[in-house]
């Protein structure tokens, strides 16, 4: 069965298309609130897309579907935090307002006080490793669908989408060398597209890195880091029944099956041509597939941390934690004596 997207009929509307227009858009403002019940992270636009063709919205349509999504939006038939928000494009420094009054909120502070010590860290989850990890995604959506499980095991995590800053790179490659400098192999987890630059993606990502140090720091670096790319390969799709996107169209509007495309020619995309055909498989379809998709970012992670890792940190921040808690508490006493 295919989900038919609300849509107004060509010349002018009548009070009677209005009416059946704005009742379809009601329909599928019911499905997609449905649908978000069942969710426990924020996806874009895109993503809803997805999701949306478990129900019978055709690849095709997937332009139309996001446009209606904001129509919705805009009509406030659905909240506007419904799709997930770009980060980049957020403001700072807004009014933080408190709603409690002052028992709740002096409550609220004395809950703190007693279970501060809990965040005291004084030593990183990667002291004594021989591996240090970092996370990059190719979508926000993915970014929140895995970043409980980066958070769990200490990982930072960023979305590539901003890979081009030079301050995102700067930043890594700065945590990167100093882990170098302690002995540690570093491992950047990727998870992108399954189409030719995804699957290249090793090669061009040391080359962004590679391109902001000089030769000698690049030497000294290289051979300390590893890029991973974890998932969408072919088995994953298939039996995640996840879409393929019967074209390899890139930013510039061509197709990389195109002979006039300036990669077409390239080692790596002829290799993917010749395996996979002119079609793709987006990293937001992943969001069809939450537990699988879970699963196998924790997989990535386990090859290189034991399967107690987190456990064992845990256990040996505990003294450090209670001696805080200890101090916390004289100094309370030692305040109101």
């Amino acid at each position: 069965m295919s989900l038919v997207l609300p849509r107004l009929p060509r010349g002018r509307p009548t009070s009677a298309t209005l009416a059946a227009y704005d009742d379809d858009l009601r329909q599928f403002c019911g499905l997609i609130l449905e649908i978000n019940s069942t969710l426990d992270f924020q996806i874009g636009a895109r993503e809803w897309c997805y999701l949306l063709e478990e129900h019978g919205l055709g690849k095709g349509d997937f332009d139309a579907a996001q446009e209606v999504l904001t129509e919705c939006r805009r009509r406030r038939l659905l909240p506007m935090d419904l799709v997930a928000e770009d980060g980049a494009r957020s403001f700072d420094n807004l009014d933080d307002l408190d709603d409690d009054d002052p028992e709740a909120f002096a409550q609220t502070i004395v809950d703190y006080v007693t279970s501060a010590h809990r965040s005291y860290t004084p030593f990183s989850a990667w002291d004594g490793r021989d591996y240090y990890l970092e996370m990059v995604v190719e979508k926000l959506s993915l970014k929140s669908l895995f970043g409980p499980i980066a958070e769990e095991f200490s990982i930072p995590i960023a979305n590539g989408k901003g890979w081009s800053d030079m301050n995102l790179r700067w930043g890594m490659l700065g945590r990167l060398r100093r882990r170098a400098a302690e002995g540690k192999h570093s491992i950047i987890l990727y998870f992108g597209d399954h189409d030719p630059y995804g699957l290249n993606i090793s090669n061009s990502l040391r080359k962004n890195l590679a391109d902001l140090l000089t030769h000698s720091e690049w030497l000294r670096l290289m051979d300390h880091l590893t890029i991973d790319r974890f998932g969408l390969n072919y088995d994953f799709i298939q039996e995640n029944n996840l879409t393929w996107i019967d074209n390899l169209e890139t930013g510039s509007g061509r197709s990389l099956a195109d002979e006039r495309h300036k990669d077409h020619k390239a080692e790596f995309v002829q290799r993917y041509l010749r395996e996979f055909g002119a079609r793709k498989v987006e990293a937001s379809a992943l969001v069809k597939t939450p537990e699988a998709s879970r699963a196998l970012c924790r997989e990535a992670i386990l090859k290189y941390l034991p399967d107690d890792a987190l456990g064992r940190y845990r256990e040996a921040l505990a003294p450090h934690r209670e001696q805080v808690r200890a101090e916390i508490q004289r100094l309370l006493e030692e305040a109101y004596q």
